[in-house]
């Protein structure tokens, strides 16, 4: 099929993520692809944070910036229509975004259907950690976006709600969460196979590190653990690093923590194959975690925090679950998977088997996306 692929993406990170693993699944089944998208995200190396949108939304008053967001649909606009008569798409796949209407207008323009992939309740996302200055409008704008999709495919059925909730017909809404790659899937299983893990035991996370993962919490436990086999391994970057570093010095357990810094994509999979244990220790109450997906495709021993959207995917059987609100949930879960490691053995094999019990694929979520069209 031809599919006219729409974003808005500025930033290339974990948003980026997925329109390239999904964007890739397509080509590779043998569909053709046609982007209409800000040129200077695919220019820039991952972790960037977003370039002269993220400087303009740092400078303008919040009413102006969100204007111009709006009038940046004239553009779209523009690409769209040239687009559709040149490519001659069979449908339009578009990651929603704010102030973002001009997609289903120009869908219904050209009678094409448009699959409408939603991360995040961005009306409700903004006004809850940025703010908006004109909440209503923007609310007003996402329902009518949502409604004049052909299909909307929330990432976690907790996503979905908020969809319904903007009176779409039900009938319209498709889950799809996220995914591994296939072909990383076989290439971490030979990792796996040739890993020697008889002297270490490996806690990771990876992700950009935010004081509110409480990986202090990490060090604790390791520290009260004093046993040298255990190595953390924190794959990212973030404003509290030189803090846990110094943590680490102060409770003596700095030669078993490693901090890589950031690091491309590609190599993110080659440090995930070495977790034992893995650390989810927070999350969005709506987001479908692209790291989870990781963890469970290593076979790890995965902690995360006891939540619908994380239920979606796994239970007690293939995890360990901890109270969110518990303030001690998360660094008691990890005193326990170091005290049990070996006889949580089941556990680990039910996360890997997680995969191919439900499809967690980004080749099965374009099968799915191409065969709802």
């Amino acid at each position: 099929m031809r599919i006219l692929y729409h974003h808005r993406i500025a930033s290339k990170d974990g948003q980026y993520v997925h329109v390239e693993e999904l964007t890739n699944a397509l080509l590779e089944a043998g569909h053709e692809l046609h982007f209409v998208c800000p040129q200077f995200a695919e220019n820039t190396d991952f972790g960037d944070e977003g370039g002269i949108a993220t400087r303009l939304k740092a400078a303008l008053p919040r009413s102006i910036y969100e204007l111009l967001e709006l009038s940046y649909s004239l553009l779209i606009a523009v690409k769209l229509i040239r687009a559709i008569i040149q490519f001659k798409p069979d449908f339009i796949y578009e990651r929603y975004n704010l102030y973002q209407p001009v997609g289903v207008i120009i869908a219904r323009l050209f009678k094409l259907p448009i699959l409408m992939e939603v991360n995040a309740p961005l009306v409700h996302e903004r006004s809850r950690y940025s703010g908006l200055a004109l909440p209503r409008f923007a609310k007003a704008i996402e329902n009518f976006t949502w409604r004049w999709s052909t299909r909307v495919l929330p990432v976690t059925q907790v996503l979905a709600e908020h969809v319904i909730e903007a009176q779409v017909d039900a009938e319209k809404i498709v889950v799809i969460p996220n995914g591994i790659n296939e072909q990383v899937l076989q290439r971490l299983d030979q990792q796996q196979q040739n890993r020697d893990t008889r002297d270490r035991i490996t806690i990771g996370f990876t992700g950009f590190i935010h004081p509110w993962h409480g990986l202090d919490k990490a060090l604790q436990s390791i520290a009260g653990a004093n046993d040298k086999r255990i190595h953390f391994l924190c794959v990212g970057e973030g404003d509290v690093r030189s803090e846990l570093e110094q943590q680490a010095h102060q409770l003596g357990i700095a030669e078993q923590v490693e901090f890589t810094g950031l690091v491309s994509r590609d190599k993110v999979f080659d440090y995930v194959a070495q977790f034992d244990i893995a650390l989810q220790p927070s999350v969005t109450e709506y987001a479908s975690p692209l790291k989870l997906f990781e963890y469970l495709a290593v076979g790890a021993l995965v902690i995360a925090p006891d939540m619908p959207n994380i239920r979606e995917i796994i239970s007690e059987e293939s995890a360990l679950l901890f109270d969110p609100k518990q303030s001690d949930g998360f660094y008691e879960q990890l005193c326990y998977a170091l005290q049990n490691y070996e006889q949580l053995a089941k556990t680990r094999l039910a996360a890997r088997q997680l995969i191919a019990d439900k499809k967690l694929t980004w080749q099965n979520n374009a099968h799915r996306v191409v065969q709802l069209v």
